[in-house]
């Protein structure tokens, strides 16, 4: 009976770290898409280079990915968890999309060659090649992982879906 109380009582006050850490503004990454930690929201404006938190759109390739788990389940439309990635591109640049590599305003973005399939074998989306110049777009991509599923696999998003800007507190890998 006693020990049923301690596991209880540890698992509640789990429960209340979490809680209070999250309207705190603390979010923590497990993912590899950008070093994993623990990331606080800010009031920072969107810009190039900044990591973020966003909610993708509930269609596809977003509900593939879903449904093969590289998104969990969580609290945006469609019952999908926030991503959290890196805004490479913004309002006025240039992108394109090729299976070497993104391409932003000119220059490769580094580790952004297309994969043709996951760990797995299923094949992972290609979007067409073709040079866009964002509007109210940001194109999202990990920085940590060449695995990562992020723009070179659904390209721009539109930038309503970006929750917040986040910061890094205490990261790894």
């Amino acid at each position: 009976m006693r020990r049923r109380i301690w596991i209880a009582a540890g698992g509640g006050a789990v429960l209340a770290l979490l809680i209070g850490a999250g309207v705190a503004g603390l979010r923590f990454n497990s993912t590899r898409s950008i070093a994993q930690g623990l990331y606080r929201v800010t009031e920072e404006p969107l810009r190039a280079g900044a990591y973020v938190l966003a909610c993708p759109p509930p269609v596809q390739p977003f509900l593939e990915a879903r449904a093969r788990l590289y998104i969990g389940p969580g609290i945006c439309p469609g019952r999908m968890g926030y991503l959290m990635k890196r805004v490479v591109a913004v309002c006025g640049d240039r992108v394109e999309l090729t299976e070497a590599a993104v391409v932003v305003n000119g220059r490769a973005v580094p580790g952004s060659a297309r994969l043709p399939a996951d760990t797995v074998g299923r094949p992972l989306p290609q979007p067409t090649s073709a040079s866009t110049v964002l509007g109210d777009e940001v194109l999202l991509m990990g920085d940590v992982s060449p695995r990562s599923f992020d723009g070179r696999y659904f390209g721009p998003v539109d930038r309503t879906h970006i929750l917040a800007v986040i910061r890094p507190v205490f990261t790894w890998n």
